[in-house]
């Protein structure tokens, strides 16, 4: 999907540069909050991928509920949990990621991919942001 097809299929909109957390993406991805941080109990974003573009492989930690729940909106993307094959994203699938579990997310290498992003709340929360996917691992998903 070109970003002229995406951009009118991305309901929710881009957003801006996600700044605050670059050092965590191989590429670019853009941030629209649709909840404000810190006057919900549920942080929900809309989160962009461009081509290429994936976080680093991560675990949303919790002692009791957490994790993190993705709605695909537009374009097509990854997600791969550690151990398990990659799984191919299209707009309407839903990823249910139980707290404590490590893995990552992004756009196929031809595609842009947006999704909502909505973390579970539960007790003592963190993220803990870890390695890279390499570009050798994320080349192999294309083939």
């Amino acid at each position: 999907m070109d970003e002229t097809e995406f951009n009118i299929a991305n309901i929710y909109g881009r957003g801006e540069a996600n700044t605050a957390f670059a050092q965590y993406f191989s590429g670019r991805s853009f941030l629209n909050p649709i909840t404000e941080p810190g006057k919900s109990t549920l942080f929900i974003a809309n989160v962009t991928f461009e081509p290429r573009c994936r976080n680093n492989w991560h675990i949303h930690h919790a002692t009791e509920g957490g994790g993190q729940i993705l709605l695909c909106v537009a374009g097509e993307g990854w997600y791969q949990e550690a151990g398990q094959p990659a799984q191919s994203l299209k707009p309407g699938d839903k990823v249910i990621i139980p707290a404590n579990v490590k893995h990552w997310h992004g756009a196929k290498a031809n595609s842009w991919f947006s999704h909502i992003a909505i973390e579970v709340p539960g007790k003592n929360t963190s993220n803990e942001w870890l390695e890279a996917v390499s570009d050798e691992a994320y080349n192999q998903l294309a083939k």
